[in-house]
């Protein structure tokens, strides 16, 4: 699960990408509100945890922009701003949480797990998508309670696009996602893996758009 940190503070985003990464995230680091931008273009990620005060802008400016392109992306703003002025301004504009600095790390760890699960619509555990739900623990997915037998192959790419629903996901992020790096990349996995999903679960479950990808639909 790839996490977004847009934080100048050096100290501060190291210790906390650590921490991140310790709990299994892989984290793209970017300290300015340009670097941000740009690395969205090409990576899809679970949240962002986004910084205020940066050196080239303030990152309200980046959650509006971010929100004008239709992105949907999960942001918990994490800023030493405590206005109320500007918490209200952060939340209106399209931020999921916000968590003023100095911070406790577990609670920070605790908001970023909480805000990823109301993103994905996960209830009890599993993941809610149209009329379907899939538990990552137990590895099966139920339709209206009654399970649906996927082959190990398509369960994984199912589950990067649940834990991704409403936004796009390219081909080469679900091959990174369901290869081992040891492993080779068969051409036609995905598509073949997209096809049997589309049979057991409808045409309607995974759209797909020529440069963009594929996507579930909550």
């Amino acid at each position: 699960m790839q996490l977004l940190l847009v934080e100048d503070d050096l100290g501060l985003g190291a210790g906390l990408k650590a921490a991140l990464e310790r709990l299994g995230y892989s984290v793209v680091w970017a300290v300015t509100l340009e670097e941000a931008l740009q690395v969205l273009d090409y990576t899809n990620f679970s949240i962002a945890l986004l910084d205020l005060g940066l050196p080239d802008g303030d990152g309200l400016n980046f959650l509006r922009t971010v929100r004008k392109r239709g992105n949907g992306l999960p942001i918990l703003v994490i800023t030493a701003k405590s206005q109320r002025e500007t918490r209200l301004l952060a939340l209106n504009g399209g931020a999921d949480d916000y968590i003023v600095k100095p911070y406790d790390l577990d609670e920070l760890l605790a908001r970023v797990k909480a805000v990823i699960r109301r993103s994905t619509g996960e209830v009890n555990g599993a993941l809610r998508f149209g009329i379907y739900e899939l538990d990552m623990a137990g590895r099966v997915v139920r339709c209206e309670g009654k399970p649906v037998h996927l082959t190990a192959r398509e369960f994984k790419v199912l589950s990067v696009l649940v834990t991704r629903s409403g936004r796009w996901v390219s081909k080469s992020d679900i091959e990174g996602s369901i290869y081992d790096d040891d492993t080779g990349v068969e051409s036609n996995t995905v598509e073949a893996a997209i096809y049997g999903l589309r049979k057991k679960l409808g045409v309607e479950s995974i759209v797909s758009a020529r440069g963009l990808g594929y996507m579930v639909v909550r």
